[in-house]
Formats: structure tokens, sequence, C-alpha cells
């Protein structure tokens, strides 16, 4: 088959490079291929020819930095800007061809497994089936400590890049091949340290979190791989929840498994995987029970048990720190996950009662979580902005609805950066003192258009009595603290009540967080309890959503995998 040469425009204005092969117009089943790092999308064509198939479209993108898609050789800010890539690519793919993704297997090999794999376990997307071939989850780097070097060495000097030590002699066992391999002018061997070390942290993500992904899985491993760890690939196929999962080792096979010599055998496992697939209904497994049974059900019940004893010291460790740090007393007054906390991490000031409590306080601030906290409202600001745009471009008032404001500082800030917009904002809370504080802060940034109350966010008849009805609501970190689904539903199903038709939905989700554990055996809530979290899957999430009225149209996330901001929009009727 001949491929046809085709550009899509990523979520940056990026022109990426694919290849597209179809038989023949009108096909609705299509399977998508990532290749490995350092190469291109070229380097599936003898792939594409051994498949054969002429009822399924088939297409290839050539990764940013890589083939004939722009920027820097095997380099990008860091590993969410490919994921991102990813996800502008698949929906590009859905809008152009008209193929849903519930009509979509995704075929990635090595570092492009794990992109793609954080882009399934991140984004929760409907896809048909996934393949994973030689999947980096933990790249064998030889040199002892490379990856604190390559750390220190990032922070030292801002990065760099380091060249791979694999020859294409390591890659397959034959020599026809590896000539090919060594005279392709679109193959380099360099690779960025922010995207190595991002690879490295992301695939832990995965393996730690594989739990998290029940799409149908085929996995392919080569029993003689120089490149990547077979056993972690085994690790991460061990803790899929899939309840449909293949894994196929090649045991003579290097690394390059679709040029080696047995190449017939893995293009056959293939075939018969993506025949399978499409000869049988989309495998829709419904998540709304999650909250009592499956994966982050059991992970919430072991949170709720005894820990280890270390937790005691611990814990008393960040009492006693307290004393010292402004920000760690008030979350042992207030809540560490209360609105004055959050207001507090947003601020991002150390203040404490010496040098060593602002050190303290500095340190507190700068933990992976808060970190994580301030992207989400950096991305929640960028989502509203944008939201108001779709709701001027429709030609309607801009009224907001946030239903657990706390001091509101992420609408606020907007509004005011917007003016002289016109815009109003209902900001509720079931805190006085976060009302309190909402108040002060439209008053400090002379907003007028702006009414701070009390309300229950689970309270569905008082959320339908408000008047007039938001073109935009927002519920921001709210959702993460209940774990009953049972509550969401309820209070989505007011948001959607306090809602116009065709009103836009902002809400945020945990799907991963790694200090789950530390903050439930030593951090308490704003009701002076465990702060115990049951984190919700992305699919999990949208599917509450979905059932309570709405259409989700974007997500962001941070580079952490854990806080996501997603926008969707209430059904006209």
């Amino acid at each position: 088959m001949i491929a046809a040469d085709a550009r899509l425009t990523s979520w940056d204005g990026t022109e990426l490079f694919y290849r597209a092969w179809v038989a023949r117009p009108g096909l609705t089943n299509a399977l998508l291929l990532f290749h490995r790092g350092h190469e291109h999308s070229g380097r599936w064509q003898n792939t594409v020819d051994a498949l054969g198939f002429d009822d399924v479209a088939v297409f290839a993108w050539d990764a940013r930095g890589h083939g004939r898609s722009p920027g820097q050789r095997g380099a990008a800010s860091d590993l969410t800007e490919i994921i991102k890539d990813v996800d502008a690519f698949v929906r590009h793919i859905r809008d152009a061809h008209g193929i849903p993704f519930e009509n979509m297997i995704l075929l990635a090999h090595s570092l492009a497994a794990v992109t793609v794999g954080a882009w399934l376990h991140d984004y929760g997307p409907r896809i048909r089936a996934l393949i994973l071939a030689t999947a980096a989850f933990h790249v064998k780097l030889y040199v002892p400590l490379a990856i604190p070097a390559l750390r220190l060495q990032q922070k030292t000097f801002g990065g760099g890049e380091v060249k791979s030590y694999v020859k294409a002699k390591l890659l397959t066992h034959d020599p026809v091949e590896a000539a090919r391999y060594e005279s392709d002018p679109l193959i380099f061997r360099q690779i960025s340290i922010n995207v190595l070390l991002d690879l490295h942290d992301t695939a832990q993500r995965l393996v730690a979190d594989a739990g998290a992904i029940q799409t149908p899985t085929l996995m392919l491993g080569a029993g003689r791989d120089f490149v990547v760890s077979l056993e972690a690939q085994r690790e991460f196929f061990n803790r899929l929840s899939s309840p449909l999962k293949e894994m196929h080792v090649f045991p003579a096979a290097y690394h390059a498994l679709f040029h080696e010599r047995e190449r017939a055998q893995v293009v056959a496992r293939v075939r018969e995987f993506v025949r399978q697939r499409f000869g049988e209904p989309p495998r829709a497994t419904s998540l709304r029970d999650a909250d009592k049974f499956g994966y982050t059900w059991e992970e919430h019940e072991r949170l709720k048990l005894r820990g280890s004893p270390h937790f005691h010291a611990v814990r008393a460790a960040v009492r006693i720190a307290g004393r010292w740090s402004k920000g760690i007393d008030l979350g042992w007054r207030s809540g560490f996950d209360s609105g004055l906390s959050l207001d507090y991490v947003y601020e991002n000031q150390p203040q404490g009662s010496s040098r060593l409590g602002k050190f303290i306080d500095r340190n507190y601030l700068e933990s992976i979580g808060w970190r994580g906290i301030r992207q989400r409202k950096a991305n929640l600001e960028a989502a509203l902005r944008d939201v108001v745009r779709r709701v001027q471009e429709d030609g309607r008032p801009v009224r907001i609805l946030d239903l657990a404001a706390g001091a509101g500082r992420y609408v606020l800030g907007t509004m005011r950066a917007l003016q002289p917009l016109e815009m109003s904002a209902v900001l509720r809370d079931y805190r006085e003192e976060n009302v309190a504080a909402a108040r002060r802060l439209a008053d400090e940034m002379g907003l007028r258009n702006v009414t701070a109350e009390l309300g229950d966010a689970f309270d569905r008849d008082s959320l339908g009595k408000i008047s007039p009805k938001a073109t935009i609501g927002i519920v921001s970190g709210l959702y993460e603290l209940f774990p009953s689904n049972d509550a969401v539903l309820c209070s989505l199903g007011g948001m959607s009540d306090a809602l116009e038709p065709g009103g836009y939905l902002i809400y945020t989700n945990q799907p991963w967080h790694p200090q789950v554990e530390f903050i439930a055996r030593v951090l308490r809530n704003r009701e002076g309890k465990p702060w115990i979290m049951r984190r919700r899957t992305t699919a999990e999430m949208d599917e509450l959503v979905r059932d309570a009225g709405f259409e989700k149209l974007s997500m962001d996330i941070d580079r952490w995998g854990m806080f996501t901001v997603s926008v969707a929009r209430r059904h006209a009727s």
C-alpha cells in the first residue's frame, strides 16, 4: 500500500506529519501506529504491507522532533508535550476521518508505549484496544547512578542531551534491516535529558498504577532486549485490570520486534488481535460502582487500616514543624484540604516565625502535591478564559457559578484580568470563613458583580433554584474529597439544573497522587479526621459527568499526572 502524506495541527499550533494507509473511502475502523524513539513513521511501511488490512485504515505519525515533524531532534520541554500531541493526533483522526475512539486500536513501540500508555491512563479515552511492543517501562542505561547523575546535570546546567549507545546490531539480528537503520537519514541517536528523565518518572508511575487501566491490551516482549527491561513489562502486565489481556514474548528477539527475523510471527500476533477486537462489540466496562468495589476502592479501604508505625513519628514531626511554619500550622488548624489552606498554597509565599520556619514552609509549599495544585490552578484559569471566549461567541452573558469556591481566587483573578468584560459570579462554599474570604478578595480586587454565599454543593434542590441560571459552572477540588459516586452524581445533577442548556462545566479530578498514603497516615482534613482520599480514574469521573447530561470537550493535566482540568458542555435539551 502507498501511504498518503498528511499533517495535523497539534495543541500548541505545531504542525505534525503523519502517513495514512486507507485502502478505500468510508472505513470505520482504524489502527494507529506510534514509532519508537529516534525513528519515524516511514519505518512502519513493511509492517503495514505485512498486515494487509483492506478494511482497517492505518495511520502513523512522526512524533514531535522526529522524522518530518518539526522540533529539535529527540527533544521536548517535557514528556507532557508529547502526551498532549498523542491526544491531538487521536482527536484529529476522529474528526478528520470520521472514526470514533471506540473503533480505534493503538499500537505503540518502546518509548511511545510509555507516552501512549500515559495518555490512556491520564485521559481515559474509550478506545477499542491497546498494543504495546517492547515497552520502555525501564530503560537499561548500564551506567551506575545514571538517573541521579542526569538529574544533577539537569539542575546544574538546565538540560542537554545524551546519545544512544544502541547500535543497529543490538536492535535486530537481520543484517539487511540493520543496514537500513544505519543508513536512514531521518533516524538520529540523541535524546534530550528532559525527555529521558520524564520517561523514567512517567514509566514508574504507569507501572505503579497499571491497575487503573481496563482497556483490552496485547503486550509484545523481546527475550533478548538490550534496551529495555522485560521484567518491568511483566510487572505492568500483571497489574493491569484489563479483563482481556495477553502477553507474548519472543525469546530470541532483540528490541526492534517489527524489524527482527521473526517479524512475521510478531505481525501475525498483531493481526490476530486486531481482527478479534474488531470482530466483537466494544467492551464498555462501567465504573459507576467503582466506589463500591474494584481497584481504587481497594486502595481506599487499605488506607483506612492501621499503617506502618513509622508514620506516627512522621506525624509528630509534622506537628512540631507547624510551630514554625505558617502553612503547616494553618493545615493543622483548618484542615490541609480546606479552602484557606489551598488559598495559602496558591499565594506561595513562605512564612514562618523564624528563618528556620520560612525554610520549613518553603519546603512544604514545594512538595509535589502543592506544585500540582498550583499547576491545576493555572490550568483552571486557562480553561476558564477559554470557556468565557466560547460563551461570548455563543452570544450569551458570562455568568459563573462555583459550587465550592473557597476564597475564589482563580475565578476572581480571571475576572479582574478580563476587565472590562462584563461578567458576574456566584461563589458558594459551605464554610462561612471561606465565604468571608471570597468577599474580602472581591472587594480588594474592586469586583462588584460577585455574590459570595453559603451553599451545599450536594444539595440538588438548592442548586436548581439559583437564578438566573449560569452559563459557566465550576467544581474544582471538591469531588476528590468524597469517595461516594452517588454524592457526586447528585452534585453534578444540581450543577446541570443550575446551568443553561448548552452551558459549560469545568471540573477537576485526581486520577493519581504519589503521596496518597503519606497524606492518609499523617495529615488531617477540614473535619479534623485523617485525610483519606479515594482516587477516581479519569474514565470513572468522565462517566459520571456523562451520566449527569454533559459531553466532555477537552482536558489538561499537569506533568506529574495528578490533577486534571476538563471542560464539558451540558446537552442542549
